[in-house]
């Protein structure tokens, strides 16, 4: 019996062809094709073609596809036909295949996907919308869908390797109903050729820029479309559902490579000074275009309004907070800790925590389903590279209400952030054993007018009740008392020793001035019958912001006489002469009184941080300003200082106004004023901030902004 030979199916060829039987003695085809006939064909077709030549033409350039195509039939198998089937010709099987024409993702910013998933307001027609929520897109197909034989999926790919089993390649199939307990996608409307799905992403779902194809199947085979940047779909955050907790970056370079490099040195060589920035968008761009690279240099509100920028894009409701005299603990011990030798002359070494005059973070609004009930909503989250939490530079986030009540034990860094905002500020005095006992308590010390800008307006708004109860209630205590069970010096909470002298250091008015002479006024109150003699300390200092010791500019020592129930003024001042040397960036000095009660032994001690104010940069808009027309403003400034500004630069930024621009002015001599026009032609409409800076080596944190209304361009659709 002769052998059956099976045909080999050309698997790029167009369309599928009927099992044929060769028997050997077959005789081969001479027939050459014709030479008009440029598309190659295969034994199968030409076979066919003599065969059935009605139903087999010549193919032609019309039917070529790039389409793969896959039939459903067995070609293994026989038809009660003898073995020859119903053919169709290429043209009409490619007319039969369920292709994509177009796809419509609705993503109008004023339409229902971005208004529900609260994207509305981001100033891009990019698709932009959140994980957990179902969005609508629409799809134009090549024929009618048939739900009962024809098929699709959606394909989602991120990042530069996805794959399935890390969420970065998701295949989302169709199901009759959304059950939204992951990626699935329903028909929920059908015109002729175009079908509306409704689609559906976990809140589990990967943040970032998804490409989409979509794939259909059916009798006729199957087609995959090809992939439209312009139909990237845009994850974010969303903070509208219980979604496990966002993975933080690290803004700072520390570990990771992260966007800003800090820098506390008065050293900017290299980069720019920290107080040059007036925005995020200028250091995200130089960082993007460095491929990579830290951005020089930063200090916490850089930091902060990095993450404040970033969090906002990524879909985190985020804000800046900025805490006054914010403590910076550094044994886990929950309080500051200043220690004293037997002369209570501060122990340099020993004397490693710190309260800087300010520090700025940021709080992010998350559900935290990690925790008990009750401890969501805003967390706290710093970037600035301070200590280390499981063995990188971060912090956070940490519940506000676990901060509040003390819960220093919930995760994530709740020890550190309480001790920010309401660590006691304990004195201890070295012994003859080389022990040291606690000799005073402040309690009030740290954690003063914690604020962040308010919703609407430019005002600040208050949220230090955020963060802990009134000072001195009873809930305050509890919470500190509670949060010590769980630091390194638990037994620094005995009873309190009676005291009958206090001290207090007060300023007039706005404080100081940048060149001028400082005042401050220390009081001292006996609130006993006997007359008290206190041995007090003074020692004036320059600081860094963060609290950290730069150089002692003036130290005294005096014996006071305090009679019953008196309170005595004493007048405290330093001149500009004896720290105009040693001032460094933000202007921070710190006078620390110390003393003793020679009737009780009562131990006094104080802090007290202030600023010298440097004044403002005047930004006067000149004339009208109008989208697409050349406007102006000018800058005018005196310097308060009896000495030279040296290589003067400003730096003058807008959004919709002008991009980040910076302007090398030279010179500015002693108590002399100056100005300068810049040009400008804006770009948005609406209500815009102008916002400028100065900076030299002599001088900085020298600020400017102005509103400015941008009026349409002349002509422009309403």
């Amino acid at each position: 019996m002769p052998v059956e030979m099976r045909s080999v199916r050309d698997t790029a060829a167009v369309g599928r062809f009927p099992t044929v039987n060769f028997w050997e003695e077959t005789e081969k085809e001479t027939e050459k094709p014709e030479e008009n006939n440029v598309q190659k064909e295969n034994a199968c077709q030409r076979w066919m073609r003599k065969v059935c030549p009605c139903c087999c033409p010549k193919p032609n350039d019309d039917d070529i596809t790039d389409t793969v195509i896959t039939g459903t039939d067995d070609g293994d198998k026989e038809d009660d036909t003898n073995g020859e089937k119903p053919v169709t010709d290429a043209g009409e099987l490619d007319e039969l295949l369920l292709k994509v024409q177009s796809v419509d993702l609705m993503k109008s910013r004023s339409g229902e996907n971005r208004t529900e998933h609260h994207t509305s307001l981001y100033q891009s027609d990019d698709f932009i919308i959140r994980r957990g929520q179902t969005f609508q897109m629409w799809i134009t197909l090549s024929r009618p869908f048939n739900p009962s034989t024809d098929k699709l999926h959606l394909d989602l790919k991120t990042g530069p390797l996805p794959a399935v089993s890390k969420g970065t390649h998701v295949i989302i199939p169709l199901v009759e109903e959304l059950e939204d307990d992951g990626w699935e996608a329903a028909v929920v409307s059908q015109d002729d050729k175009r079908i509306k799905l409704s689609v559906h992403s976990p809140p589990t779902a990967a943040i970032g820029r998804y490409k989409l194809t979509v794939e259909t199947s059916g009798a006729s085979g199957r087609a995959v479309s090809t992939h439209d940047p312009a139909n990237d779909i845009y994850m974010l955050f969303n903070p509208w559902c219980e979604e496990p907790l966002p993975s933080f970056f690290q803004v700072n370079s520390l570990d990771d490579q992260g966007v800003v490099q800090g820098n506390w040195s008065a050293n900017y060589t290299g980069g720019s000074s920290p107080t040059l920035w007036s925005g995020s968008v200028e250091i995200l761009k130089q960082y993007h275009e460095s491929s990579g690279s830290p951005v020089k240099y930063g200090q916490c509100w850089v930091f902060a309004g990095v993450v404040t920028t970033v969090s906002r894009c990524l879909g985190v409701p985020c804000r800046t907070v900025t805490n006054f005299s914010s403590a910076h603990d550094t044994d886990v011990s929950l309080t500051t800790d200043v220690y004293l030798d037997e002369n209570l002359e501060p122990i340099a070494h020993l004397n490693t925590d710190s309260i800087w005059n300010f520090h700025v973070w940021n709080d992010c609004w998350m559900a935290r389903p990690d925790l008990p009930p009750g401890n969501g909503g805003w967390q706290a989250v710093d970037s600035t590279p301070q200590e280390t939490s499981q063995g990188t530079f971060r912090c956070g986030p940490a519940s506000l209400s676990a901060v509040r009540n003390g819960q220093v034990y919930l995760k994530h860094d709740c020890p550190f952030v309480f001790a920010e905002v309401n660590s006691d500020k304990i004195y201890w005095q070295r012994n003859a054993d080389g022990t040291f006992s606690q000799i005073y308590s402040e309690k009030k010390a740290v954690g003063h007018n914690i604020s962040t800008k308010a919703v609407g307006s430019d005002e600040r708004s208050d949220i230090t009740h955020l963060y802990k109860h009134p000072e001195g209630t009873e809930e305050e205590r509890i919470a500190v008392e509670t949060a010590s069970r769980y630091g390194s010096k638990a037994e620094a909470y005995s009873s309190p020793t009676a005291e009958d002298v206090s001290v207090e250091v007060t300023m007039e008015g706005e404080g100081p001035t940048m060149g001028g002479d400082a005042e401050l006024t220390i009081k001292l109150k006996n609130s006993s019958s006997e007359q008290r003699t206190v041995l007090l300390h003074s020692q004036a200092a320059v600081m860094y912001y963060t609290g950290v010791h730069k150089a002692t500019v003036r130290k005294d020592n005096a014996d006071v006489h305090v009679l019953p129930n008196e309170v005595k003024i004493l007048e405290w001042s330093l001149n500009y002469k004896d720290y105009k040397d040693q001032l460094i960036d933000q202007a921070a000095l710190m006078l620390t009184l110390s003393g003793r009660v020679t009737e009780t032994q009562q131990v006094l001690a104080t802090q007290f941080s202030f600023r010298l104010r440097t004044p403002d940069l005047i930004l006067k808009p000149i004339g009208k300003a109008v989208v697409g027309e050349k406007t102006s403003v000018e800058i005018s400034f005196t310097n308060p200082l009896p000495q030279v500004l040296k290589a003067v630069t400003f730096h003058v930024e807008g959004l919709g106004l002008v991009t980040a621009r910076k302007i090398h002015y030279g010179d500015i001599g002693s108590h002399a004023s100056m100005s300068l026009t810049e040009h400008f032609v804006p770009t948005l409409p609406g209500s815009r901030k102008l916002l400028a800076s100065l900076d030299c080596q002599q001088l900085t944190q020298v600020h400017g902004v102005t509103d400015i209304t941008v009026g349409e361009k002349s002509g422009a659709a309403l």
